[in-house]
């Protein structure tokens, strides 16, 4: 299923695409706080990483704007413990090109839809840096509340950074008891 606006088309990830995504990532675990990883992953253990998420029934996607990859996000597991089975954790990660376009908002809203429509009753957001307004501002943006602040919980770049827990409600969320 793809959803297209002038250019933009959300798609299913390909192998094709994961040249672009490791690029992507790469530029965010060297500059950023998006990721608490310190030495980006190469193609191959990037494409592992998707072979087990999508293994396991999670959507992975990415944003194409002519035919050039501007980004990607996908659902996994929140945890492993059976009782977080309705509850998933998202992450979104644009190009350099991409950023405030526009590109996260559709990528992120398009997996929320996807996330609903299997089952899905919560989604975790777990965002590196509590100074990173971007990520913050758009998942706020979507519906997502803060849930909380863990401090000092990583060390990147020469400093303590924090993470910052938010969630939002899928579907009926808790309203009623999952099928």
């Amino acid at each position: 299923m793809n959803i297209q606006t002038p250019s933009l088309i959300i798609r299913d990830v390909s192998d094709h695409d994961m040249s672009a995504i490791c690029d992507i990532y790469a530029h965010h675990v060297l500059y950023g706080f998006g990721s608490f990883e310190e030495t980006p992953p190469n193609v191959e253990e990037l494409s592992r990483r998707r072979d087990e998420i999508v293994s396991k029934g999670f959507p992975y996607r990415v944003a194409e704007l002519d035919g050039k990859v501007m980004g990607y996000a996908y659902a996994s597991a929140y945890r492993p413990r059976p009782a977080y089975r309705y509850t998933v954790e998202n992450s979104v990660y644009v190009s350099r090109d991409a950023l405030r376009s526009g590109c996260g908002r559709r990528l992120l809203g398009e997996l929320m839809s996807r996330c609903s429509e299997l089952g899905y009753r919560q989604m975790m957001a777990v965002i590196g840096d509590s100074g990173n307004a971007a990520s913050i501002g758009l998942h706020e943006s979507m519906g997502f509340a803060r849930a909380g602040v863990v401090k000092s919980v990583g060390f990147k770049l020469g400093r303590w950074v924090d993470g910052v827990i938010m969630q939002r409600a899928l579907g009926e969320g808790d309203t009623t008891l999952p099928v």
